[in-house]
Parts: structure tokens; C-alpha cells; sequence
């Protein structure tokens, strides 16, 4: 049976630290305010701010809402970006996204100070994350992914690592991030060649291709660590992950669960880079 890698101790560990930074802050009479900015209401977009207003409850972060209408005008949702960067007690902003068709996404994301771009949805957070800068924030579960690895010390340095997936939202940028910790990464996606025999040759797997239970047992092999970072709907609507659980649990040595694994931490690393910026905003 593989080892079960929660997120609930990764979270409960992350809360000690950024619980004595936000007390911190409050001495200083600081409150970290996070913006929500939501249009329509999806269900997963729902679920998640559902998650993301207690998780900041518990640790005491304010929040601040905008919700705008499914098919609100580009300028609405440009307003609620620029009522974000122009007010100083808000430190950071989630913007839910996909954003409708009708909108242009990138050109609101690029909108964003990258100063309260605590997701990585700017350009100017996205090359940081590529040339080792220090504007913004990367994109929060490819952090969750590493906070996970480090929690439970798999060593990564030297080892081979395989990253199915490559958005920018988290197969890019965790690929940089594990090069910058000196292992070796192999980036593949759906179109890559011997997809299974690749995967299979790794240390480390991740999978971030959001097709649901696509992964099965041929394409791992005993002693790997698998993180599923997928978070999808099968046909009968349970939410499961990238990987058929099932047979691939009794295969490999280490495996994230979905839901209670990536996601769980996501939620928390959001958070911490909204305390981040608001300790950048007390030194200014």
C-alpha cells in the first residue's frame, strides 16, 4: 500500500508560520486583505471561494469581494481590477478564472499590479518565475506541489522528475521551479511519444492534464512518488484527480489523494502569498 501524501498536515504546518506573521502584522495595525474577484457563478468557482473564505477566517485574513454578473462588460471587470490595485488595504487578488469567452482574459490579468498578483496571472509574474525574479507571486498550486514534496522530504536534487502537463498554470512553472532545485525534469504532455514508459522511468510524477482518471497502473512502476494535481468530474460527477486511484495506489511507493492533496494545500499557499505582500507593502 503507497504511502498517503494528505494535505492536511502541509496545511496545519503551513498555519504555525504564517499565524505568528499575521499576528505580527496586526501589531502593526495591518490587516492581509485578499480580493476575490468572481464572474458568474460556476460551481468549481464556488466551491472554491467557499474553501478559501474559511481558510482565511481561521488564520485571520480579511476578505474582500467582487462579484460581477455572467455576462458583465469587459469595463466592469476592468473596474474591479483597478478599484484592486488603487486600494492600499487590499494586498492581494484571486481572479477567478476562466474568464467568459467574450472577454479578453490576458489583457485583464495583465491589468493586475503584479505587487498583488498573488497567482501568477501576469506577465510580469510568470517571468519571474522563469529568470528567477522577484515580481508577483508564481501560480499557487505549483507551489502547493512543492510546499507538498518538501513537507514530506522526497529528495529531489539529482532525481528524475516528469511533469505530464505544460499550462502555465502548473506543469510550466513547476518544471522551473524543480530545475531551480537541481533536479532533472522531463516536460511531456498529450502529444509526447511512449507517454507511459517515460513516466514509468521517473523518480517523481506529476500530473496536471485536468483529463480525468486518464493515468492508470501502466503508467507507473513500485517506489515512485505520483502527485496528482488534477481536479475533474468523472461521468458519474465525482470529483477525482488525473489518476485512476484505484490502480494506481497499490503500484506505487507514494500518492497524493483527490480530493484532500494538492488542492487542499493551493488554498493555503494562496493565502501565504497574500500574507507575503502584505508584509511587501508594511516596508515600503
Amino acid at each position: 500500500m503507497a504511502e498517503l501524501l494528505k494535505g492536511k498536515p502541509v496545511v496545519e504546518s503551513m498555519a504555525l508560520d504564517l499565524t505568528a506573521r499575521i499576528d505580527a502584522l496586526g501589531r502593526a495595525g495591518i490587516t492581509p486583505t485578499l480580493a476575490l474577484v468572481r464572474v458568474g457563478a460556476r460551481p468549481d468557482d464556488l466551491s472554491y471561494e467557499r474553501t478559501a473564505r474559511k481558510r482565511a477566517e481561521s488564520l485571520g485574513i480579511a476578505i474582500r469581494s467582487y462579484e460581477l454578473e455572467e455576462f458583465a462588460p469587459q469595463a466592469a471587470i476592468e473596474a474591479a481590477i483597478h478599484e484592486v490595485n488603487a486600494d492600499p488595504r487590499v494586498h492581494g487578488c484571486l481572479l477567478f478564472r476562466p474568464l467568459p469567452s467574450f472577454v479578453d482574459e490576458s489583457h485583464v490579468c495583465e491589468l493586475l499590479d503584479p505587487k498583488k498578483d498573488i497567482d501568477g496571472i501576469t506577465l510580469a509574474s510568470l517571468a519571474s518565475v522563469f529568470t528567477d525574479g522577484h515580481r508577483g507571486y508564481p501560480p499557487a498550486t505549483a507551489v502547493a506541489c512543492i510546499e507538498l514534496l518538501d513537507f514530506y522530504q522526497v529528495p529531489l536534487q539529482g532525481k528524475h522528475i516528469v511533469v505530464v502537463g505544460r499550462s502555465l498554470v502548473v506543469g510550466k512553472p513547476v518544471s522551473m521551479m524543480l530545475l531551480r532545485r537541481n533536479a532533472s525534469v522531463t516536460i511531456c504532455h498529450s502529444k509526447t511519444e511512449n507517454l507511459a514508459a517515460i513516466c514509468r522511468s521517473a523518480d517523481v510524477v506529476i500530473c496536471a492534464t485536468g483529463r480525468a482518471r486518464a493515468f492508470g497502473a501502466e503508467f507507473f512502476s513500485p517506489g515512485q512518488t505520483v502527485l496528482d494535481v488534477g481536479i475533474n468530474f468523472d461521468t458519474q460527477g465525482n470529483l477525482c484527480g488525473d489518476l485512476d486511484f484505484a490502480e494506481v495506489e497499490p503500484v506505487v511507493g507514494a500518492i497524493t489523494p483527490v480530493p484532500g492533496g494538492i488542492g487542499t494545500v493551493t488554498t493555503s499557499v494562496t493565502m501565504a502569498h497574500t500574507v507575503a505582500a502584505a508584509e511587501a507593502a508594511a516596508t515600503v
